[in-house]
């Protein structure tokens, strides 16, 4: 058995934000789900070496083929959408995994006479209503306790109801005060039932009406000088204010709504849809498009909405986007027309929808990473990604071998450039290179010098050599050939790199550029450009090469900087390094310490107005502001 898992995540996709994840099998079907204060922290224990996991845990993993998360706003959340989803999906290993049973539910036998609320395991009772299930037996009681504080309903036994009901006396828990059914002989039946009721309806939606009759109640009789009964109806309020503060609505709950958060590139976009009823995440759903056409985001919203509810009778009141479509009067009516009802299509601009907006964007971005990464990892797409390329360019081999090369600057100055290599289509990291280049005109001249840098390295000499690996030496990883040069623009940049390959003598190596605009393929000598399909592996591969070398370039350039506004620091005479790091620590940016004043300096504590005067004069006319 191998030692690493084949569906294990790449490093760096997984977030480290908090959120709940799911492993499932080949079929689909979720076999663990599991909640994180950080995704990347806990999922990384579960693809340690195998034979370092528990036996349960390592049947697991081995059982699943594939593990995806989402992220959520606060650990609060990601606790209410793990007992979702257990009770969703029933998984195998959450059963097994906890204590080899199932999870505790809380129940109301609305099928008796007089109701009782409990703790079970039991999801079979006749007539019963469930809520949860809940991680701890203890966290189920501990609902039931504050929820009888304001909902007194029947707790004792089958067996003390049928004997205080046939002698006259109390139950045992009704004479403590831990029962309020017929039982204790304090309410009728009719109101022990006006009372499961009220229990189980603001179970079900967090119902806030309460609160509001009881303090109003509560108000009244402190007006009436009915202090008892205002003292009643205030612990009454408090159970239920500790009941909500537990219940972390993510919408008032009232609400029924469908929210959809997007995040797009030129060619594909990723959807997360949140269905929240009652005010509460039931459920969260994903989708992936392939956009074939280059269209807005109004308008890639309107195929989205039709495509949901076109399969779908479940349409709420309200539908949330990041952006209006053009239409959305018409859509609202066929809506309208679907439902029965009105239904509105809104931007989620401000308050609690803005936030769980920012949540589902933010896991819609993670959606579109990992359908990219995914898409350019998967061997069957890999071998056609290369195939099509090769075809396309024309080329005699396949590359095997890519380079993608990028440059970065600061408003012209401070130039760097960035060399990504990718190896049978995915990234060998091991091998991406930076470069720093010292004088230069323009981009062109830029990208010029730094392919000439990089072929002088090129062995000349045969792929393997049989006398080095006789004595045990290896070719520097420079010296490889690559297949093909990939640069980051469009006919100016390849020209630029078409003339380094003449000028080394590298006219054997395919080239190419990808222009970002309209994700263009120039290659050198051609006045038009190659159009790949939108949905081509291999544009997905070039455009990951590409994304790839910018982000490489654009790292490269803030440690750079890092360092560069660190030396002109320390030229200052009185500053070391607790001094710069107060400085930095401070104004939070270099930018806000450039604007700033000799006054607003000296206010940092250490720096005295004649040194603030000093900083001030030096860093005047100093680094100006990042740029691509």
């Amino acid at each position: 058995m191998a030692d690493v898992l084949p569906y294990k995540p790449r490093p760096g996709e997984i977030p480290t934000d908090p959120g709940v994840y799911r492993f499932r099998d080949a079929d689909g079907r979720v076999l663990y789900v599991g909640k994180a204060k950080n995704l990347r922290q806990r999922l990384s224990n579960y693809f340690a070496p195998l034979r370092t996991l528990h036996e349960r845990t390592r049947r697991m993993v081995t059982t699943a083929a594939s593990v995806e998360w989402t992220v959520v706003a606060t650990d609060v959340d990601s606790l209410q959408l793990e007992y979702m989803w257990i009770k969703e999906f029933d998984p195998p290993f959450n059963v097994r995994y906890r204590d080899d049973k199932s999870y505790p539910f809380m129940a109301i036998t609305l099928g008796d006479e007089a109701p009782r609320v409990m703790v079970t395991r039991n999801r079979r009772i006749p007539g019963a209503r469930y809520f949860g299930p809940y991680p701890k037996v203890w966290a189920v009681h501990e609902t039931i306790d504050l929820m009888v504080k304001a909902f007194p309903i029947r707790t004792c036994s089958d067996s003390s109801y049928r004997r205080a009901m046939q002698t006259g006396r109390p139950c045992f828990p009704g004479q403590i005060g831990k029962c309020g059914g017929p039982c204790s002989m304090t309410v009728t039946i009719e109101e022990h039932r006006a009372m499961v009721d009220d229990f189980v309806a603001f179970m079900a939606g967090g119902d806030e009406r309460f609160t509001r009759d009881l303090t109003k109640r509560m108000l009244a009789a402190s007006a009436a000088m009915d202090y008892e009964a205002a003292a009643r109806f205030r612990d009454k309020l408090s159970a239920i204010e500790a009941v909500l503060g537990k219940s972390a609505l993510v919408l008032p709950s009232d609400e029924d709504a469908d929210l959809f958060g997007i995040a797009e590139d030129e060619l594909s976009a990723a959807v997360h849809h949140f269905v929240i009823r009652g005010g509460r995440v039931r459920g969260v759903r994903s989708l992936a498009v392939d956009k074939e056409l280059d269209i807005s985001r109004g308008e890639l919203v309107d195929q989205i909405l039709q495509r949901v509810y076109g399969e779908s009778a479940d349409i709420p009141r309200r539908v949330l986007v990041p952006t209006l479509p053009d239409d959305a009067a018409e859509l609202e009516q066929w809506l309208r027309d679907r439902r029965g009802r009105r239904v509105e299509i809104a931007v989620a601009q401000r308050g609690q929808r803005a936030e769980l907006m920012r949540t589902a964007t933010l896991n819609a971005q993670q959606a579109l990473l990992r359908h990219k990464t995914r898409r350019t990892s998967d061997y069957v797409a890999r071998t056609q990604a290369l195939t099509d390329l090769q075809e396309a360019l024309g080329m005699d081999e396949a590359p095997l071998r890519i380079e993608c090369f990028d440059i970065s600057h600061l408003g012209g100055t401070n130039v760097v450039a960035s060399m990504v290599v990718f190896e049978d289509g995915l990234p060998r990291k091991d091998q991406y290179r930076s470069f720093n280049i010292a004088e230069t005109t323009d981009d062109t001249d830029s990208m010029y010098q730094v392919l000439m840098r990089r072929l002088a390295r090129v062995d000349s000499g045969p792929e393997t050599d049989e006398d080095d690996e006789a004595e045990g030496r290896r070719r520097p990883r420079f010296a490889y050939r690559p297949q093909l040069l990939v640069v980051d623009g469009g006919q100016p940049q390849v020209q630029a790199a078409a003339r380094a390959l003449r000028d080394s003598g590298r006219t054997e190596i395919a080239l190419c550029g990808i222009a970002k605009r309209l994700e263009e393929i120039w290659v050198p000598d051609d006045d038009f450009p190659v159009i790949l399909p939108r949905t081509s592996e291999a544009l997905y591969l070039v455009q990951r090469l590409r994304d790839e070398a910018h982000r490489f370039a654009i790292t490269h350039q803030r440690k750079r900087r890092r360092r560069d506004i660190q030396s002109v620091l320390k030229e200052i005479p009185g500053l070391g390094d607790a001094r710069i790091k107060a400085l930095l620590t401070h104004f939070g940016s270099v930018t806000a310490l450039r604007a700033s004043s000799p006054e607003q300096i000296s206010e940092v504590a250490g720096i005295g107005p004649v040194l603030a005067a000093t900083i001030h004069a030096h860093l005047a006319g100093g680094l100006a502001p990042a740029t691509r």
